[in-house]
């Protein structure tokens, strides 16, 4: 109702502004000078939300942590595709660095294949960890080696015994990380690269960490990516931004597998269906014209003005 009222009085408002400047010398020139002054007010307040939403600054920016600058990630691009080769550094800096804590019970070992690693790589890795299964015929349980078919094992048995670990805190699942987090690969980038000395005047009580980035500025999680952490066996240099940003695109595809398939299928159905429209447009204008340009003609009959006019008297 508030806006309905809010727009009934501006539209009066700018048709009695318009009937003043019509009745004066120079009405035209002064009516655009007063609709182009009024569309410059809406753009530039519209590009002033814009930019102050992407970029707030505020009291409690510190509370919800900092902003993340946008990454040329190639993902992110509107026909880019993941690095597969980043993939594959990325799942081994997960698997030396992330693994000791985090968990990603939604990625399993048969994922991998064909995305990062060959199936008997894969296979190799798996049998590399020991996974309860059963019960055999004698009803009891028993160890094996892990195959495709089982889930990346998790660092903990339970929850309780995560944060007893932990000091208190949980170490959330790496799963759906990414699209779990406001800001996506570019915050858990900012994140990983972010750590530093907390600012003069900033308390951090111990077993916390400073970053940014984290809301609130404290985190659980100490700095774990440093230069030369990982050795890469392709040869890569192994400095902190390059390893974060192996490990952020493995989490981006482990969060979205589908990515590539669904933009592949998105140009088809463009192609799909911007054919079928030019074909729409083309029976429409040839198919068509004839009913759309028929003209319908009445012809009175013989005396029939004089048979109303007989019909009034």
């Amino acid at each position: 109702m508030f806006s309905r009222n809010a727009f009934n009085t501006f539209k009066q408002a700018s048709q009695n502004a318009s009937k003043r400047f019509s009745t004066q010398a120079g009405s035209a020139k002064s009516y655009n000078v007063l609709m182009g002054a009024a569309a410059a007010t809406a753009v530039g307040s519209g590009v002033s939300l814009y930019y102050l939403n992407k970029n707030s600054a505020h009291a409690n920016m510190e509370a919800d942590g900092l902003h993340p600058a946008d990454h040329p990630f190639p993902q992110k691009k509107l026909m880019g595709t993941f690095d597969h080769a980043s993939i594959r550094r990325g799942f081994q800096v997960f698997k030396e660095v992330c693994a000791a804590c985090h968990s990603m019970d939604l990625v399993y070992w048969r994922n991998l294949v064909d995305v990062a690693y060959t199936e008997e790589e894969v296979r190799e890795m798996a049998a590399e960890y020991q996974y309860t299964d059963g019960p055999d015929d004698s009803g009891d349980m028993f160890e094996r080696p892990g195959k495709l078919t089982d889930p990346i094992p998790r660092p903990y048995a339970n929850e309780e015994a995560a944060r007893a670990a932990n000091g208190g805190a949980l170490p959330p699942d790496l799963s759906l990380i990414t699209k779990a987090r406001h800001g996506g690969v570019d915050y858990i980038y900012a994140l990983l690269t972010g750590y530093c000395d907390p600012p003069a005047g900033v308390e951090v009580r111990e077993g916390l960490n400073y970053n940014p980035y984290f809301p609130g500025g404290a985190i659980a999680m100490a700095q774990n990516i440093f230069d030369g952490v990982v050795e890469f066996e392709d040869g890569t240099p192994n400095t902190a931004s390059q390893i974060s940003k192996d490990v952020v695109t493995f989490l981006n595809w482990a969060a979205e597998p589908e990515l590539d398939e669904r933009k592949k299928i998105g140009v088809k159905a463009l192609m799909l269906f911007s054919t079928l429209t030019v074909i729409a447009l083309w029976i429409k204008r040839n198919r068509w014209h004839t009913l759309k340009s028929r003209k319908v003609v009445f012809n009175s009959p013989k005396n029939w003005q004089q048979q109303q006019q007989q019909k009034k008297n």
